[in-house]
């Protein structure tokens, strides 16, 4: 125990920490498909009407049977009209607009339409809206006694990753169910593989690499004379640290999370680097376009991840493991016990959409919270340390009092924080 305890590691840790492991092998308790007879109806509302949460609810009405699209909020009313328009068009739902059921006066537009949604009769909400108010949604989700999918990531700041572990307290004591987005904990191809390394089939873990190199940053909705700086930026949220995270928290934290499942703990301490190389109007936010980070977990194992976001280069990610005993990448394992997945997948949104289905139906709750909760803070830790260019340890993070969310959320004048830089104080 001595490494440990130089590391800064204690048993409490690994206690803490042990739920990874405990739930890496399965994912979500029920990734299984529902049989058509004697479901319970079900009726479900979407907070966050944007292109994700639209696809989430195509995605729940794919899932299974008996589903009933009853309700949407979002901050902006277009945005509430586009994804009721899709949902109406059955060249773009597949067919799927049977389920479709959502009323005028059951479409909530505002900053706080959120809560108006919440007061209705649905059995579980999706929480898709702008990362940075996820501690905010759903904590008023459970309070209101909802089941709730979340996408990740779920917090921006350690403040809100405090936020998701309060409220995954209470949902367990109302016996709700909780469901992350990340797509490889439902993935059957990616749970069988980390079920055959945590079985030894790469040996012991000696290092690893993630990444996620994709072309320049998306989702930009321009600008308008008449929006206020607050609706500039929460319709350009991707943009912004205090709502998405930056790139790895916001897109990366699949593969971190990927990283933690397959390590079976969280990592110890990270030391990262990057910057926001191509030159970019000052209106699109204050996030970075590149970034690397260097985890070290217990027993001395390093995961190097990798960020980029620049037009016309090389587009993939993934995370990889090299063992005692071979490697694993992607669906694949190599080495001494060699695997492929074979079978046919399903959109990853869908297995998502049925874990929350069948857990409520079966009434057999389940929570992902913790596991999301740890997955931002891992991201989080990583972006810190690159921004600030110090080494940033997982405890520090954790109590760390940062709070990047706004002291006023309405529309009118909001913070314009700068572009962060190594070396100098944050930019407030």
């Amino acid at each position: 125990m001595e490494k440990n305890k130089e590391d800064g590691i204690t048993r409490r840790y690994f206690l803490a920490t042990g739920a990874v492991a405990a739930t890496a092998i399965s994912g979500f308790p029920f990734v299984r498909t529902c049989r058509a007879q004697s479901v319970k109806p079900l009726k479900v509302g979407l907070i966050g009407c944007g292109g994700r949460g639209t696809a989430s609810l195509r995605e729940a009405l794919q899932a299974a049977p008996g589903i009933h699209v009853v309700a949407l909020a979002d901050p902006f009313k277009d945005r509430i009209e586009r994804c009721l328009k899709t949902l109406k068009d059955p060249k773009r739902m597949g067919g799927l607009i049977q389920g479709v059921e959502v009323k005028p006066d059951h479409c909530f537009a505002g900053l706080d339409g959120y809560k108006k949604l919440l007061e209705t009769d649905v059995d579980w909400v999706n929480l898709v809206g702008p990362p940075g108010f996820r501690p905010r949604h759903f904590a008023a989700a459970i309070d209101a006694g909802k089941h709730v999918f979340m996408e990740k990531p779920v917090a921006t700041d350690p403040a809100g990753v405090r936020k998701i572990l309060e409220t995954a307290k209470r949902a367990k004591e109302k016996g709700l169910s909780v469901v992350v987005g990340f797509d490889s904990r439902h993935n059957p191809s990616r749970i069988e593989a980390v079920k055959r390394i945590h079985n030894g089939a790469i040996g012991e873990i000696t290092s690893g690499t993630s990444y996620n190199y994709t072309r320049w940053v998306r989702w930009y909705h321009g600008d308008d004379p008449s929006w206020s700086e607050m609706e500039y930026q929460c319709r350009n949220w991707y943009y912004f640290c205090w709502l998405s995270g930056d790139v790895i928290v916001e897109q990366s934290i699949h593969t971190i999370d990927v990283n933690n499942w397959v390590m079976g703990v969280y990592p110890i301490r990270a030391l990262g680097q990057g910057g926001r190389q191509l030159p970019l109007d000052p209106r699109r936010g204050n996030i970075w376009d590149h970034m690397t980070v260097d985890y070290e977990y217990p027993n001395g194992v390093h995961i190097i991840h990798m960020d980029r976001q620049w037009p016309n280069c090389h587009g993939s990610g993934r995370a990889g493991f090299i063992g005692t005993k071979g490697k694993y990448t992607g669906n694949e394992i190599t080495g001494q016990n060699p695997w492929k997945f074979k079978g046919k997948l399903e959109r990853a949104g869908v297995y998502e959409q049925r874990s929350m289905i069948e857990s409520i139906r079966k009434g057999r709750p389940g929570s992902e919270a913790e596991n999301g909760a740890y997955a931002a803070l891992t991201a989080i830790m990583g972006r810190e340390s690159a921004y600030t260019g110090k080494l940033v340890a997982w405890d520090e993070m954790l109590n760390s009092d940062l709070d990047l969310f706004p002291k006023k959320v309405e529309f009118g004048p909001a913070p314009k924080r700068g572009v962060p830089i190594p070396g100098h104080p944050r930019p407030l």
